[in-house]
């Protein structure tokens, strides 16, 4: 068996792991730091649970519309573009109304900053995703929005981190925040084994991906809690406010970037049955577990992105949603 360089600790409420091939487990400290500083970045840029980060701490700048900083621009650039490419189904703009569904009081390390009233738009009946500005580093937030960036900017944190150890070390890497994976540099000892199965009692998957592509996993089964005796869980679907239908346990993708990736694991979330037809549309290889626990594989998943040959053993770097 092959033995990765493995290190890992809690992040986010989930585990943050990076991953090495055996013969460079002499940088694995360096490479965790690349992951620290990358992840504390973008913690400090977009944190809803902190007073001090720059979205919350300049909010009522935002209003009127300021430059901020160029990791907060790119933050907000992914959240766009992954609302622009979903119609509107991963909505960076539903802060509030995860406040008022009880999620920061479930999951925040510290009390939640309050969300400001919603303030009703007198002309402009666009989404209020359509309404954020950004042009290079200026922003501008609608009075009222809470920006979430939390799916998007927890993948975009595995993409530039995975990134970030190669540019600095020269090394092939695996990044996994949750069940966000993201791969860069030079291809390991028999490629990057990543074992599929979001909770114990799961089907489980392997595919072998080439360094440079990444999965994504979304999950209804986690980060759930109750309100008002209502259970919840935090993907919401844009349209009602609510928790999206969990026609899906989970699904999970893979495609060139991690911020691709889980933009297409949210939305086929958010969008339920109609999920096949729109990941059968695009082409990636795609796994969903039904809420009984069947499985749709789509794609070529997983003959056509490697599997494992018979006979073979590799230690496998699992992937769940977190």
């Amino acid at each position: 068996m092959t033995v990765r360089a493995v290190a890992e600790w809690e992040l986010w409420t989930t585990t943050a792991r990076v991953v090495l091939d055996h013969r460079d487990r002499r940088h694995l400290a360096a490479a965790e730091s690349c992951v620290r500083e990358v992840t504390a970045a973008v913690d400090a840029a977009c944190s809803r649970f902190r007073a001090d980060s720059e979205l919350v701490l300049r909010a009522d700048e935002l209003v009127r519309g300021a430059e901020v900083s160029p990791i907060l621009a790119a933050l907000v650039h992914h959240a766009l573009d992954a609302a622009r490419a979903t119609d509107g189904d991963v909505d960076p703009t539903l802060g509030a109304r995860m406040v008022s569904l009880g999620y920061d009081a479930a999951f925040a390390d510290a009390p939640p900053v309050p969300a400001p009233e919603a303030i009703a738009r007198a002309l402009d009946t666009r989404p209020a995703w359509q309404r954020v500005l950004l042009s290079g580093t200026f922003l501008r937030v609608p009075a009222g929005v809470v920006l979430d960036l939390g799916a998007t900017a927890k993948a975009a944190a595995a993409d530039m981190a995975a990134a970030s150890i190669t540019a600095r070390l020269g090394i092939g890497a695996l990044v996994s925040l949750g069940g966000d994976v993201a791969t860069a540099g030079p291809d390991p000892s028999g490629g990057w084994q990543v074992r599929v199965q979001d909770q114990d009692a799961d089907p489980v998957d392997h595919v072998r991906i080439a360094s440079g592509w990444s999965v994504a996993t979304s999950s209804t089964q986690k980060r759930r809690w109750e309100q008002d005796g209502h259970a919840r869980h935090h993907i919401l679907d844009p349209r009602w406010g609510m928790p999206a239908e969990p026609v899906w346990r989970s699904v999970t993708v893979v495609a060139p970037s991690c911020t691709t990736a889980n933009t297409m694991t949210t939305a086929a979330v958010v969008r339920g049955h109609g999920a096949v037809a729109m990941l059968r549309e695009s082409g990636r290889a795609a796994r969903l577990v039904a809420a009984d626990g069947s499985v749709v594989r789509l794609g070529g998943w997983p003959a056509e992105l490697g599997g494992w040959p018979a006979g073979e053993t590799r230690e496998p770097i699992s992937t769940s949603a977190g």
